[in-house]
């Protein structure tokens, strides 16, 4: 049985844990403060600060884990994402007060005639990219409240999380440069999936079927199943409509006449254009379905 790291709280706890019980992995536990639990019999949770996941990956406390690309890039240990999880999007940027002469990436050089002092919680993250462009910085590492940084004098310019930049604006900063993207991803160690040709562990092929369970939850989360009656006559403009994974299903009807059965998965987000093209087409008894899962 493999164990994987989970965030113990917060919105990545909330979003992973939907995630592994809609792809069959329900997390079990005993209690509200339970620090592991099973999932669905065949891996075992633990559950820890997002913050600690990596090192619990990296040094083998955890077959894997799942937390915030951010935070896996900040710890500077070797490891892997398998698989990106969508949730959890938000970036690291450098922000400077809208007053500020430091517009764009090019501004942060000297200030004042000295290094740009840069408050954050991400040092190791902001010290590389400052080094990547060439630039001399002083790192002042913050715990929280980095906005205030600015303001009160501690620092020039700040590198922090956003998502929408809401934040950063009631505070009175703007984004001058992205430093990085971000989401969850499902970790591991390097070596850990085997290389083309190589044999696979038992740890690599169960790793293996844990990806490919929680990809066929996230493929078809964007995706709906659509059924329709439509004349036989429109079929090449029905297929134009419904592209489908490799083209519509087309199903002869009972009693049908000129009509036949087709089936497609289709983009969430176009659902409604699709079925009023439908409807333009001669197209009847429209049904539309979320998908489980969806499995290249």
């Amino acid at each position: 049985m493999l164990r994987i790291a989970l965030p113990n709280k917060g919105r990545l706890a909330d979003d992973a844990r939907e995630l592994f019980n809609d792809a069959g992995l329900e997390v079990r536990v005993r209690g509200d403060r339970a620090l592991t639990a099973s999932l669905g019999g065949e891996f075992e949770a633990i559950f820890v600060r997002a913050a600690d996941i990596p090192e619990f990956v990296a040094d083998g406390a955890a077959d894997a884990g799942v937390t915030g690309w951010d935070l896996v890039c900040e710890s500077e240990r070797p490891l892997d994402a398998l698989l990106d999880l969508g949730f959890g999007r938000c970036r690291i940027v450098v922000a400077a007060r809208e007053d500020s002469a430091v517009h764009t990436a090019d501004d942060l050089g000297v200030h004042d005639g000295r290094a740009v002092r840069v408050a954050t919680v991400f040092p190791r993250v902001t010290t590389r990219f400052f080094a990547s462009l060439g630039r001399e910085a002083t790192v002042v590492p913050i715990s929280g409240a980095v906005e205030i940084a600015p303001h009160l004098g501690i620092a020039d310019v700040i590198v922090d999380l956003t998502s929408t930049g809401s934040t950063l604006k009631v505070n009175g900063l703007r984004e001058v440069a992205t430093v990085l993207e971000s989401s969850a991803r499902l970790i591991a160690t390097p070596g850990t999936m085997p290389a083309a040709g190589e044999t696979a562990s038992d740890k690599a092929r169960a790793l293996d079927e844990l990806v490919a369970a929680l990809a066929s939850v996230l493929r078809a989360r964007d995706r709906r199943y659509v059924m329709a009656n439509v004349p036989r006559a429109a079929l090449d403009r029905v297929k134009e409509v419904l592209p489908g994974i490799s083209g519509p299903t087309v199903i002869d009807i009972m009693n049908g006449g000129t009509h036949v059965a087709v089936h497609a998965v289709v983009a969430a987000a176009t659902i409604y254009r699709t079925i009023a093209q439908l409807k333009a087409l001669g197209g009847e008894g429209i049904l539309v379905t979320r998908i489980e899962r969806l499995m290249p």
